[in-house]
């Protein structure tokens, strides 16, 4: 089977509803999910979009979120609609424990399956992330519980 392909596993299907609970719990705010449609990222933000409940967000899939770049998330972001101010984007290791640490806020070594990694981004328009300034918000994964 493809990687793209490869479903969530039992732990993936028991932590995904897990964590989007936390952030219900922690009054995160999230009005878009972005997610890679590779099989496991796309099934984790469908937990989380679900839990968010269907008529308060929305979920879009980008492709060129399998496997990306630091440059792709960056590009991605960019290109959000400026009417969205909380999102979360649902990616794949190597890519995504890169641009955690792009942002300069926390040194993570390897971003843990279905962690979710916060930041508050200074800016008023998402073409400007990439320079605007940042501050850890906050960092939770399931064994951290």
């Amino acid at each position: 089977m493809r990687d793209f392909d490869r479903p969530l596993n039992e732990r993936g299907h028991r932590d995904a509803p897990m964590m989007a609970e936390r952030l219900l719990e922690k009054k995160i705010p999230i009005e878009l999910f972005v997610s890679s449609p590779a099989m496991r990222a796309l099934t984790t933000a469908k937990y989380f979009h679900t839990a968010y409940g269907f008529k308060k967000s929305k979920l879009v899939e980008v492709p060129k979120l399998y496997h990306a770049s630091v440059e792709t998330f960056y590009e991605v972001v960019a290109g959000l609609d400026d009417e969205y101010k909380n999102v979360a984007i649902f990616s794949h290791n190597p890519g995504i424990t890169y641009v955690v640490n792009s942002f300069r806020v926390a040194k993570v070594d390897d971003m843990p399956t279905c962690g979710v990694f916060g930041i508050h981004v200074e800016t008023e328009h998402w073409k400007d992330f990439e320079q605007a300034d940042k501050s850890f918000w906050l960092f939770d994964y399931p064994k951290l519980a």
